[in-house]
């Protein structure tokens, strides 16, 4: 079956979650098939599963409350992280019950933002050590999933022409400023990125990796 994308608009972050855990059981029971969800959120900091990950907050929270910033706990692997207007943050709902391989599943995350960067001219590459997908040392989407019984949710979040003063906010991902900054799209491209267009070119590049999967299964 080819895989499904739904395109859910802006949500919520918790709203969007409970939602998401619904398709993960509508896939355990085969109710439906390998679908990709893709959804911008209302501005939060979601802290992931990480031990201490949540020092890496740096705002009181009646600054988060000014700038309009809700706070997320959540079961994702990782530290803390935003998500925001201008940024695309897909959430695979796939089943790996064939392969059992979730590094195979995470290279194949990986190589989709890759893919898609490059055809918007973008040189990304993986960096060792790091999670997410780079340009040199600036850091353009973040990674990272949960599994159910070999069903994935979570997923990655690309930047693309959200506003990166909102990462300023916390220690994005662990990372120090050592270690590399936050970037997005039209940050490197020098103009506003269609949204839309990076939607296309992430459900096609995923139908195409996904469905190759598929076959070396079979």
């Amino acid at each position: 079956m080819p895989l499904t994308i739904e395109d859910w608009g802006r949500t919520a972050y918790e709203d969007a979650f409970a939602r998401q855990l619904e398709r993960v059981e509508q896939r355990l029971d085969g109710e439906i098939g390998d679908t990709l969800i893709l959804t911008e959120h209302e501005s939060v900091y979601t802290i992931g599963a990480r031990h201490g990950a949540e020092k890496h907050l740096l705002l009181a929270p009646d600054a988060l409350a000014s700038r309009g910033i809700q706070l997320a706990k959540t079961n994702r692997g990782g530290d803390i992280t935003w998500h925001g207007p201008g940024q695309i943050v897909g959430y695979p709902v796939i089943s790996l019950a064939r392969t059992r391989d979730l590094h195979a599943y995470l290279r194949k995350i990986e190589q989709l933002i890759i893919n898609v960067l490059g055809s918007l001219g973008l040189a990304a590459s993986r960096r060792d050590g790091l999670t997410g997908i780079w340009l040199d040392r600036r850091k353009i989407a973040a990674i990272g999933v949960a599994v159910k019984r070999w069903v994935t949710y979570h997923g990655f979040a690309l930047n693309v022409n959200c506003d990166l003063g909102n990462f300023g906010g916390i220690v994005p991902c662990g990372i120090t400023p050592a270690e590399g900054t936050v970037t997005s799209i039209s940050a490197e491209l020098g103009c506003e990125a269609d949204l839309a267009e990076v939607k296309q070119l992430l459900a096609a590049e995923a139908q195409e990796l996904f469905r190759a999967n598929d076959q070396s299964e079979d």
